[in-house]
């Protein structure tokens, strides 16, 4: 690529692969979707959470992140309309029916089978989708680590800025299938936690919960 050297890419590639290992509310909603109805779905979040760090990028491109970085008002509004859909998430999980405690391994079993055949992949999808177009410090944060990695010389940076964002996107979704398939694994094998499937939906409800008052309560962050 001609805006940026080798061994910035390297560098690129590989910051890249660190942050997206790094847990939070997109990683979690994998996790969680992976762990109650298999790989598949897993994977599918991903695929919906990678959709949504598109708008973020052509967004950016467009000046529409910037936006968010400067003016104080256009910020606030997304950051609660992002929150409030983080608080929606979890309370609805947080509060939803739980199955007997007094079936056995081999029931539990068949019912994560059909809830991986009855789930709803698009829901699935436009959850992570949601999940992270509603977060304005995605949008931030692309606005703060794509430009340190275009030359200075470099004449069409809005084109250099897509071009870099695609490729951690596409860099992203090998790390976030390695989520659903180590959470699927996890949950194939692991008895304890087929057991307290039922609870999976409240702690991760809660988690929900934490990131968007984590979200409402935070600044706008600095470029």
């Amino acid at each position: 690529m001609g805006f940026i050297d080798t061994h910035q890419l390297v560098m690129f590639i590989a910051a890249g692969w660190l942050l997206n290992l790094t847990p939070g509310p997109d990683v979690l909603y994998i996790v969680t979707n992976a762990l109650k109805s298999g790989t598949r779905a897993g994977i599918v979040a991903g695929l919906g959470i990678t959709a949504g760090c598109f708008v973020h990028i052509f967004a950016a491109a467009v000046g529409v992140g910037a936006l968010l970085a400067t003016s104080a008002t256009a910020f606030t509004v997304l950051k609660w309309v992002g929150a409030a859909y983080l608080l929606w998430m979890g309370a609805r999980m947080l509060f939803s029916k739980a199955s007997g405690d007094s079936a056995s391994g081999a029931a539990i079993a068949a019912a994560r089978v059909q809830s991986t055949a009855m789930v709803s992949l698009r829901r699935v999808f436009m959850g992570g989708f949601w999940t992270n177009v509603l977060n304005p410090k995605v949008a931030i944060f692309f606005l703060a680590f794509v430009p340190q990695f275009i030359a200075p010389g470099t004449e069409n940076k809005a084109l250099a800025f897509v071009l870099l964002g695609v490729l951690f996107n596409v860099n992203a979704i090998p790390v976030n299938a390695g989520w659903a398939l180590a959470a699927s694994w996890m949950a194939r094998r692991v008895g304890a936690v087929q057991r307290g499937m039922h609870w999976l939906d409240r702690i991760a409800g809660a988690m929900f919960i934490g990131f968007g008052l984590k979200l409402a309560f935070s600044d706008r962050p600095a470029v």
